[in-house]
């Protein structure tokens, strides 16, 4: 993640799991005309793509499952398997921009719903995680504007919940309360928690700490620092921390189940970063046998996220069967040093565009190629290549074969 070092809020303040309330909107509702948890959804899906692994539904409904879960890297491959079958679905866009928010990368997000809508979503479709993403980079204004339009689609409640915490971030306590109302109404399990945060946001943390005592007495002492420290963060950390847990730190990066206690235990598979504090707002139930461990046929793939430019190595399939990739050519040549310059010269014309991004010489039979990728399908590198072209670099979409030998550009 680019910008300030986070970490994940520390165990202490978040021991303990249960239901998902704070997930990616894209991955809330139902995954099916069954009634099935977000876990038994994912192995349905999965056991379709074992016998299907080009199963367009089955892709998206897996991707949106694994979201849920909290497993956004599994979303992505999923979400990136589905863009390669069918790069004119704005769903596969859609689900990206989903886990980029849920990684807390809302600039990577953007562009992502951006293609969503180009390609014909609805923005109902999507509002509830662009405004989380907007909340992310403190816009709450932009925010609050897409929760609204969120609250004609399916993600209602989610919707709701993301706009009283805008509203809060903003200082509007009493808008912020009314919006939890028709939740407070029926019961909703993750109201307390967003109330208790409204109140921490706008300054009122001993009512906060108040109203998750009188939930569960005793439970404020372990609660207090996380909403203490709220009032003192900017806008986008403020979203960052009570939708995601995420809590600015110079000390580096880290997970809160890194601070779990020995006695305390993480989800099998994913798992509500800020599921502690509904914990603690409820009585105390016998615990869930946990989700059985999915077991997928394939290794999910790990390509480039060209939204915020941070590429990885080539993507290695477990499939023994060889599977191209989708590069950008920037220019071809003759030697290394020569497609070093050419790539030295790109790159100065916007060096914030090419951040991150790593350059590889292709080797084939009609000669050497300078590329950068791999990308996650075809979508990923148009998004990309305008951008390029915007800065008067006119690449081109070119695909490996099994014969072309790829490796980093010696210079770099």
């Amino acid at each position: 993640m680019r910008g300030s070092l986070q970490f994940r809020l520390a165990g202490a303040l978040l021991a303990g799991a249960s239901v998902l309330v704070a997930a990616p909107a894209a991955a809330q509702g139902s995954y099916s005309p069954f009634d099935e948890s977000a876990a038994a959804a994912l192995a349905r899906y999965v056991r379709t793509l074992a016998s299907d692994p080009k199963d367009f539904d089955s892709l998206i409904g897996a991707g949106k499952a694994a979201l849920a879960l909290d497993d956004t890297q599994a979303a992505a491959g999923f979400f990136a398997r589905a863009d390669e079958i069918n790069p004119r679905s704005p769903m596969p866009q859609a689900g990206m921009g989903a886990v980029a928010v849920a990684n807390g990368e809302p600039q990577a997000a953007i562009p992502y719903f951006k293609r969503a809508q180009q390609l014909g979503l609805p923005l109902a479709s999507f509002a509830c995680d662009r405004g989380l993403a907007y909340d992310l980079m403190g816009q709450q204004a932009q925010a609050q504007a897409d929760y609204r339009v969120a609250l004609g689609g399916l993600d209602v409640d989610e919707a709701r919940r993301r706009l009283a915490l805008s509203l809060a971030i903003s200082g509007n306590r009493n808008d912020a309360l009314q919006i939890l109302s028709p939740l407070s109404a029926k019961g909703d399990p993750g109201v307390a928690r967003v109330r208790a945060f409204v109140l921490a946001l706008t300054g009122d943390a001993n009512s906060a700490m108040k109203a998750i005592d009188a939930a569960m007495p005793g439970s404020w002492a372990r609660v207090a620092p996380f909403l203490q420290r709220l009032p003192g963060l900017s806008n986008g950390q403020k979203a960052a921390a009570v939708n995601l847990g995420i809590f600015p730190d110079s000390g580096g990066p880290a997970y809160a189940s890194a601070g779990l206690s020995p006695a305390v235990s993480m989800p099998a598979i994913g798992g509500d970063r800020l599921a502690g504090i509904d914990e603690l707002l409820r009585p105390k139930a016998p615990a869930p046998a946990p989700a059985p461990a999915v077991q997928q046929s394939w290794q999910q793939p790990r390509p480039v996220q060209v939204a915020y430019a941070r590429p990885s190595a080539p993507v290695r399939s477990a499939a023994v069967a060889f599977q191209p990739k989708v590069w950008l050519q920037l220019a071809s040549g003759s030697s290394s040093d020569d497609l070093a310059g050419r790539f030295q010269r790109f790159k100065a014309k916007d060096p914030q565009l090419f951040d991150g991004i790593k350059p590889y010489v292709a080797q084939s039979g009609d000669g050497s190629r300078l590329v950068i990728g791999p990308f996650r399908g075809i979508s990923d590198a148009e998004l990309f290549a305008e951008d390029l072209e915007s800065i008067g670099v006119s690449p081109m979409k070119w695909t490996n074969s099994q014969a072309d030998r790829i490796a980093p550009l010696a210079a770099e």
